[in-house]
């Protein structure tokens, strides 16, 4: 319901600013605008053509171009970073957390990188080229270095008033982050704790030290895994030894979930998770030719496998009629397997102890359907052209080619990721080449054998 409303309200918007930019309404349409947040400009903008979001854009206040960039997605944020003169590239950083700004600036062509490097004072370079030493995709691309660190020998009270001077908090700061002298990772303090407890107690008295700090090397995925585990809203992040880098906070890991769910959609189709909807028609029509090229020579395969049994289906033209029956259901149960698989993988739920029992149930599934559905399609084969032995062929090829593809659906992504091939790019074209060639040359062997 909640994503319904903000679709509506996203389109309702839309249209009033395309009124208002329609009849010249620049000052009206300006204001408009910058009355929304920086996320719902952001949405704006990816649902507007080319021409159209440049115009927009323009209408957007300098001090928040720094906050809808990090919004947009990296396709559309490029197009509108390259239009952009050096100084507004520079001023958009003013404000920005350093995992932020870390995230801005990669973003950024090489020779204005080191341009915005140079404008920041020197502790804050030196914090964000602490983050873009890390992999993007690490805890420690992920982190920001603005942290409240207090040491576990000070009271509760010494803690308070520390707080009261400094007068504000980090953003999701819900947790300060007790260390040593030398900045070695003890524990966490929870606010709610200097709140409720007597202030004469000692932080080593009231520390929270369950809360395990995350190596800076983590990925991403696993950054996020740890935080539904535990329900976390920060994280602290650490080196190898130990030593406090930062903090990760929940609005970064619901980036990473976000992130991987397009990339886990976009990628099945061939497609980059941050593809621009209105990108022009070339480069959008070159990214897309790869995987059409590949379908191409997949389908060729299955139209070599039809041609070696055209004295079959001279003969015998109900095979022809029926032969993508087979094919159709062992892709579509073969996805299914492929979709629960590749996101087990994701999830970090499979692993070499429990493959060899998930792959048998897997065909333990195929098997059954196979049963039901040769069933079904056998009983409708035979009644359609009057012919028993017709019904059995499609039967015997529907049970072989479920069991196939529920086994093809099971192996495939473990293949793909021993070899180091994301599962979710290639698993799909892969496994509709198996069940196509598999069921077409079972049903249509099955048939010359039996009805010739």
């Amino acid at each position: 319901m909640a994503e319904t409303d903000h679709i509506e309200k996203t389109e309702s918007q839309l249209q009033a600013l395309s009124d208002a930019l329609e009849t010249g309404a620049m000052l009206s349409a300006r204001r408009m605008l910058n009355e929304l947040n920086p996320a719902e400009i952001a949405d704006l903008l990816e649902s507007l053509p080319p021409t159209q979001r440049n115009l927009v854009w323009d209408l957007v206040d300098p001090d928040k171009e720094g906050d809808v960039l990090l919004e947009v997605g990296d396709e559309v944020r490029n197009t509108l970073i390259k239009n952009m003169p050096l100084p507004d590239l520079v001023n958009a950083t003013e404000g920005m957390d350093i995992d932020d700004l870390a995230d801005y600036i990669q973003a950024l062509p090489d020779k204005v990188t080191s341009e915005v490097l140079t404008s920041l004072d020197a502790q804050h370079r030196m914090r964000v080229e602490a983050v873009l030493s890390y992999p993007e995709d690490s805890a420690g691309g992920l982190m920001n270095t603005d942290t409240i660190t207090v040491r576990s020998e000070v009271t509760l009270e010494v803690v308070l008033r520390y707080l009261q001077a400094l007068g504000e908090l980090p953003t999701n700061t819900d947790n300060l982050i007790v260390t040593t002298r030398d900045d070695r990772y003890l524990g966490v303090l929870p606010l709610a704790t200097i709140l409720t407890s007597d202030p004469e107690k000692y932080v080593a008295d009231v520390i929270n030290r369950e809360i395990e700090a995350i190596p800076a090397s983590t990925e991403d995925n696993d950054v996020a895994r740890i935080f539904e585990d535990h329900d976390l809203l920060s994280a602290p992040v650490v080196d190898d030894d130990m030593k406090l880098l930062g903090r990760i906070t929940v609005d970064d890991v619901v980036d990473v979930i976000r992130d991987e769910g397009d990339h886990t959609v976009m990628s099945m189709a061939g497609l980059q998770e941050e593809e621009d909807l209105f990108a022009p028609v070339v480069p959008s029509s070159r990214r897309r030719a790869l995987w059409l090229g590949i379908n191409l020579i997949t389908a060729f395969m299955a139209s070599w496998v039809v041609s070696n049994f055209e004295t079959t289906l001279e003969k015998v033209v109900a095979i022809a009629v029926l032969m993508n029956v087979v094919a159709s259901m062992g892709g579509i149960a073969g996805t299914q397997t492929l979709t629960l698989v590749t996101r087990g993988i994701a999830l970090g739920q499979v692993s070499r102890q429990n493959r060899i029992w998930m792959m048998s149930k897997e065909l333990i599934v195929g098997l059954f359907n196979g049963m039901i559905w040769a069933a079904v399609v056998g009983g409708i084969a035979w009644l359609w052209f009057d012919d028993q032995n017709i019904g059995l062929v499609i039967a015997g090829a529907m049970i072989i080619n479920l069991v196939v593809a529920a086994f093809s659906g099971a192996a495939i992504p473990l293949i793909l990721r021993k070899m180091g091939v994301d599962p979710a790019i290639a698993g799909s074209v892969v496994l509709t080449t198996i069940t196509d060639i598999v069921g077409l040359f079972v049903f249509l062997g099955l048939a010359t054998v039996f009805l010739l």
